[in-house]
């Protein structure tokens, strides 16, 4: 019953029969005390255990390892690590998982210096204790001393390699993660997802793409849930719209077809790459849904401008029971702004606190600035600036300025810029957007004088890049690209283009073209 109900999560329940056992006078053995001390270690429950090492002690379990290793491994968890100690000071006899479960307790309370101690004065160390040591210093940011008690181990085996590896994709060292992946003598698939999700991590969306298809080509290993969730993601970055259709239907035969994390995966991708209609199948498809589920389809709606729908599906949320967060009202808001819904914006902000106690976060604010921002209510955009109980950032006086920009409003447009200077200094695009405004209403002089500012940061603007899917791989070009191999072709192949559009009566958007570039 212990065990049924851990299984079950109900761990409440599992402490509540231990009472109702004692009270019968059943006699507990030593299989019983750790299966009610992990569900005291599942729901924070330590002055219950507390109370259960009272009746071990009493029990005369007190010089049972299994017993006392759970003890330790509970004391440890809920933050009481002299307690833990003391439990492993008085153990008569101490294996090697104690030593680990202790060592691993010193690790969670972020105590390397007594962690490593006692590592050293060790009289065994297997593999999993090396394996928990140098986790403990790749959780931390150690790597160098995690790579350093790495190779002074003897018997290494796969888990020791893909730990320090993660440890350099998780800490950002991509160089050292390819250098240590080709080093190792054997790999398995949490190897390849380590390598991958690096790249995903550090933002290498093509090596992602890369490392997959060499994955492939190798053919020892068989993709996971985890790599599909990577590999989507890095498709949704890229927009790589017929990579992401390809792994659709490979991890469907691959048996992932009802699997949570590739569903919630491909509807972001498909969302991405502008196919929302798809990535709705998706969900309507999915027997299981979470909540990142929900978020994910409600926010690739709103984001396509399909607001009711995306109403619609928040509504159906509510109505399944579904717990909301604060990147449920992310969608929601944006759904608002899209549809320049004002009112029902302001009122889902509302009824975040006062219905759901979900405090309201910078991206809700800015999402408030930017519906009023469109509405063209820019007056009252910068009144709910002021009264916000945080400091606006960057992105929310950006959003101003562009409202600015759009509803030709040269004065909230000079104060937003010089806000963002002061988050900004150097980031010349800021002064761009207004010198657009100054250029707009045919200030001239303010127009030269902005320009020159621009030029005194030192730095130039990033210019617009595109992506786009050529003969199975993802090429990029930038805006006024003179570096690429075969520019001669694409911008004469541009030229023909812009001359067959304008022989149908197109007038090119430079308002449009400058904001992109």
């Amino acid at each position: 019953m212990f065990r049924g109900y851990s299984q079950n999560e109900s761990h409440r329940e599992v402490i509540v029969l231990f009472r109702q056992m004692k009270g019968l006078d059943v006699m507990p053995n030593c299989f019983t005390f750790p299966a009610v001390l992990k569900s005291c270690v599942k729901i924070n429950a330590l002055k219950e255990g507390e109370e259960l090492h009272c009746f071990v002690i009493k029990s005369g379990f007190r010089a049972n390892p299994f017993v006392a290793t759970t003890l330790i491994d509970m004391y440890a968890r809920g933050g009481a690590i002299n307690a833990a100690y003391r439990v492993f000071g008085e153990m008569i006899e101490r294996n090697v998982i104690a030593w680990t479960t202790m060592i691993n307790g010193y690790i969670t309370c972020r105590d390397l210096v007594t962690a490593r101690r006692l590592f050293d004065l060790a009289p065994e160390r297997d593999i999993v204790l090396w394996n928990t040591m140098i986790s403990g210093y790749i959780e931390t940011g150690d790597v160098v001393r995690a790579q350093e008690l790495f190779n002074k181990m003897p018997n290494k085996d796969v888990m020791s390699w893909n730990t320090v590896l993660n440890g350099y994709a998780s800490n950002g060292d991509v160089t050292a993660c390819e250098r240590l992946f080709e080093e190792m003598p054997e790999r398995n698939v949490f190897s390849w997802n380590a390598l991958i999700g690096g790249y995903t991590h550090n933002g290498c969306f093509s090596e992602v793409v890369s490392a997959f298809k060499r994955m492939l080509i190798d053919g020892n290993v068989v993709p996971n849930d985890a790599t599909f969730v990577n590999v989507l993601s890095a498709c949704a970055r890229l927009g790589a719209l017929d990579l992401g259709k390809w792994v659709h239907v490979y991890a469907e035969s691959r048996g992932y077809k009802g699997n949570v994390y590739v569903g919630n995966a491909l509807m972001d991708m498909y969302a991405k790459c502008g196919v929302v209609e798809t990535a709705f199948d998706v969900f309507k498809s999915m027997y299981r849904k979470d909540l990142i589920s929900w978020n994910t389809i409600i926010g690739g709606l709103a984001m396509h401008g399909r607001g009711a729908d995306a109403f619609n599906l928040f509504s159906q949320m509510k109505s399944a029971g579904e717990n909301l967060d604060g990147i449920t009202f992310i969608g929601v808001l944006c759904a608002c702004t899209h549809m320049g819904l004002v009112e029902d914006g302001l009122s889902y902000f509302k009824s975040m606190t006062d219905d759901y106690s979900i405090v309201p976060q910078i991206e809700h604010y800015g999402c408030i600035v930017d519906l009023l921002g469109r509405a063209g209510l820019l007056a009252e955009a910068v009144d709910f600036v002021r009264k916000m109980p945080i400091e606006a950032d960057a992105v929310i006086w950006a959003a101003l300025l562009g409202a600015c920009r759009v509803y030709k409003n040269v004065e909230l447009a000079e104060l937003a810029l010089g806000k963002l200077i002061e988050f900004e200094p150097k980031n010349p695009a800021n002064f761009v957007m207004l010198s657009n405004i100054y250029g707009d209403l045919g200030r001239w002089k303010d127009l030269a004088r902005l320009k020159v500012a621009t030029r005194d940061t030192g730095f130039r603007k990033l210019p617009g890049c595109s992506l786009i899917e050529v003969n199975d791989g993802v090429v990029e070009f930038y805006s006024l690209d003179e570096r690429h191999p075969e520019k001669e072709q694409i911008y004469g192949t541009l030229r023909a283009l812009t001359k067959l559009l304008r022989s149908s009566g197109y007038v090119q958007d430079f308002m449009e073209l400058d904001e992109r570039n």
